[in-house]
Order: structure tokens, then sequence, then C-alpha cells
């Protein structure tokens, strides 16, 4: 069972602190889209275009089941994969943290740029519509939310820490 398991939207941060709460613990780390683009050999966008979103999930849910498995450190999972109830589901008894930003941040990070599939119209209301689609869900699975909004990862990897009050290796 992983130590701890990420969550949140896209370019909240879960690579960087999933990397540095790695660290922390002494753990390794895994993120699911990367492990999907490798399965793969091509990026998750070039999956959207050639496949459509709903091929890209059912890869998703199968690297989100292997990691959960398989992986005993920091998770991280891409920002959709809670829209799944069979995903949801097997988050149950994890601890799992939901990063989380407001709009102002992720435009801030990652300029709502067009490089993110879902977000290749209007990127902020995209976003905005994202998240209300999908935050109850985050919480719903969490163990903790931790926001990162104008915080630096090295601060939001002890905040998550400290939520779980996991000792650092």
């Amino acid at each position: 069972m992983p130590a701890v398991v990420l969550i949140g939207p896209m370019g909240v941060g879960k690579s960087t602190v999933g990397r540095l709460l790695a660290e922390h613990l002494g753990a390794g780390y895994r993120d699911t889209d990367e492990d999907i683009v490798a399965a793969e050999g091509r990026t998750i966008a070039e999956i959207f275009v050639d496949e459509g979103e709903p091929a890209f999930r059912v890869k998703e849910k199968a690297a989100v089941r292997a990691a959960l498995a398989e992986h005993e450190g920091v998770v991280a999972l891409g920002g959709g994969a809670v829209m799944d109830p069979e995903t949801r589901a097997l988050l149950a008894g994890h601890r799992v943290v939901y990063l989380s930003m407001d709009v102002e941040e992720a435009v801030r990070r990652t300029g709502l740029n067009v490089a993110r599939p879902l977000l290749a119209v209007n990127p902020r209301k995209q976003w905005r519509e994202l998240m209300e689609a999908r935050r109850h869900l985050y919480e719903e699975v969490a163990t903790a939310v931790v926001a990162t909004d104008g915080r630096d990862p090295e601060e939001v990897t002890q905040d998550v820490l400290d939520a779980l009050e996991l000792k650092q290796g």
C-alpha cells in the first residue's frame, strides 16, 4: 500500500510535491500519468487526440489500480482520475491528500496553456468547470486537504507530512 496518494487538479504540484515527499520519507515516487506515457510511448495530449478521453480514462484506471497495488511510496494521480467511481473505491483506506488551488493560482502556475487537452478552448472557464465537477470528488476521497496557493513546494510538503503525522525518513 502506498504511504501517500496525492490528488488534485492539473498544475497543482502533485509531481513536484510528490518527489519531495518521497525524499522526506525515504520512499519511492510514482506518477500514474508518467506510467501511462511510458507504457504508450506518447504524451497524454497525443492519447487524447488519437483515441479520445474515454480511451485515456480506461488506461488511467488501469495505471492507478497497478500503482496502488504495487507501490509502497508516494503515488501521484492524474487530475481526472477521481472521476471514475472504481478508482474512488480503490482509494478507500489509503492516505489520500488533496492538493488544492484556486483559478488565479492555476493561471499563475500553468498559464492554463493549450498543451493541456482539457483546457484547449477557454482555459479559465474550462478550469473552473472541471473544478466544479471534481472538487467534491477530491474532498470525498481525501484524508487531508492541503492548500497550495502562494506557497512553495517545501512548505506544501511539510504541511502534507504534518497533516498525516508522517515521520521523515
